[in-house]
């Protein structure tokens, strides 16, 4: 069902993938948008036992997008690296390909968005402020791992 990845010499293990997953900051969400146009989405998120969880509005373009389709696709990029005296970059990245979901049990969006905010809050007690202030107003979207692939990349 899922191409295999043209230049597979560059191609990461799956376990590589997961830890790329588990690190990185953000990430683009690409989603089938409006008139069919792809819709994309930076978005802070978090990995979580195969799936990954960001936080949204109620509504809006991308939750009008889920509901209509329920595939989509989200890339990251590590850091990377540049050796002295090259003008280049080595990185990686990674795309995950998926269902996509609005999460409705509020139970589950605020275990995700405390999962959530420990990624990004440096303690337990803002991640508390924030669910006391914003937990309600707060939605979760879960896009569940079909397919992931990664790449190591030199940008000359």
């Amino acid at each position: 069902m899922f191409r295999k990845m043209r230049r597979f010499k560059q191609q990461l293990p799956t376990g590589d993938c997961i830890k790329i997953l588990e690190n990185a900051p953000r990430g683009v969400l690409a989603v089938l948008g409006d008139e069919g146009y792809p819709y994309t989405i930076p978005l802070n998120f978090v990995y979580h036992e195969g799936k990954l969880y960001f936080h949204t509005a109620f509504e809006g373009h991308k939750i009008d997008a889920i509901k209509n389709y329920d595939k989509a696709s989200f890339c990251v990029l590590n850091e990377g690296h540049q050796n002295p005296g090259e003008w280049w970059y080595y990185f990686k990245s990674v795309i995950a390909f998926g269902k996509i979901r609005v999460m409705e049990d509020r139970d589950e969006i605020n275990k995700m968005l405390r999962l959530l905010g420990a990624k990004y809050f440096p303690t337990k007690e803002e991640i508390d402020h924030e669910m006391d202030h914003n937990a309600h107003r707060t939605g979760m979207i879960e896009l569940t791992i079909e397919h992931i692939t990664g790449k190591r990349i030199e940008e000359r």
